[in-house]
């Protein structure tokens, strides 16, 4: 796939995840579409953030002039309407561009992809989530989309998949944002229900400190095993398939596990910076992946 720099930066962040985005064993063709995805879903969430390539070349492709280039708001306005252009003409961002065989292979929907540009929306306007409902029903937007779209260009979509990925893809949001707290908190977000931190007696100062005091490390031990609960819901999801397909599948759910695993390591203390899974824990949590979907399958 040949891009311009900015498209390039973006597509190298795939290195960074907790899971192996379009690993080497899979067919040219899932990995070309798979990629083609990722690198769409890491644009809009760039964008969200404030995280664009330097230099403005994105905010030019979507026709967004320099007064409005740091509106994320304008920005994600303009990407949406050049995603629509993806299903009926020529889209300008060369991601999209990229986008458009897959999407017309597939037979992908706009759902999916609108969410992901809602959730990034919500992210401009909403800062603090009341309970751990309201961020179910976030991660809904933010990350189940992305799981849908996998089963879709495998082409093995069903009611009980789409579930059991559902929870898959929730759990590694909220993995991503115990290791990201800090992070976050520069950003004027929290991702931890304000009804767990009054629980726990977390303040957002306590947020704010170098290191996570006791009721901090509680707090993130509790999230921690809630995200562990739904991976669970991964082994009937990586038993029902066979193949290649369950090998990326057991991917996903091992690179959940082996950052929960890195987050524990650290004590739960997540503050001085995100715990990272060691590639060789990633590997492990792979085999017994595989072990626990071939037992109860």
């Amino acid at each position: 796939m040949r891009t311009d720099s900015p498209s390039r930066i973006t597509l190298d962040k795939a290195t960074a995840e907790n899971f192996p985005v379009a690993p080497f064993f899979l067919p040219r063709a899932w990995r070309d579409d798979l990629m083609a995805v990722y690198g769409y879903a890491r644009l809009v969430d760039d964008i969200g953030d404030g995280d664009l390539a330097p230099g403005g070349a994105d905010a030019r492709h979507l026709g967004v002039g320099p007064a409005d280039a740091d509106d994320r708001l304008v920005l994600l306005d303009a990407f949406e309407a050049d995603l629509r252009r993806v299903f009926d003409s020529t889209p300008h961002h060369p991601l999209l561009r990229a986008l458009q065989p897959t999407i017309r292979r597939r037979s992908l929907s706009p759902d999916p992809f609108l969410a992901l540009i809602a959730a990034n929306r919500q992210d401009q306007q909403v800062k603090r989530y009341g309970t751990y409902d309201d961020l179910v029903a976030y991660c809904e937007l933010s990350a189940n989309p992305v799981g849908r779209l996998v089963l879709a260009i495998t082409g093995t979509e069903s009611p009980e998949r789409v579930r059991r990925s559902d929870a898959v893809c929730t759990a590694l949001q909220i993995v991503e944002h115990l290791q990201d707290v800090t992070e976050d908190l520069g950003r004027d977000r929290i991702y931890l229900p304000a009804e767990d931190m009054a629980r726990f007696h977390v303040t957002e100062a306590d947020l704010a400190a170098p290191h996570g005091g006791a009721s901090v490390r509680a707090l993130v031990a509790f999230e921690a095993e809630r995200a562990a609960r739904l991976l669970n819901e991964g082994t009937s999801l990586v038993g029902s398939v066979h193949g290649r397909l369950r090998l990326l599948l057991a991917g996903f759910v091992a690179g959940g596990r082996a950052a929960l695993d890195a987050v524990a390591a650290a004590g739960h203390d997540v503050l001085p910076g995100p715990p990272k899974p060691t590639k060789s824990s990633l590997l492990r949590e792979v085999g017994a992946v595989l072990r626990r979907a071939r037992r109860e399958g």
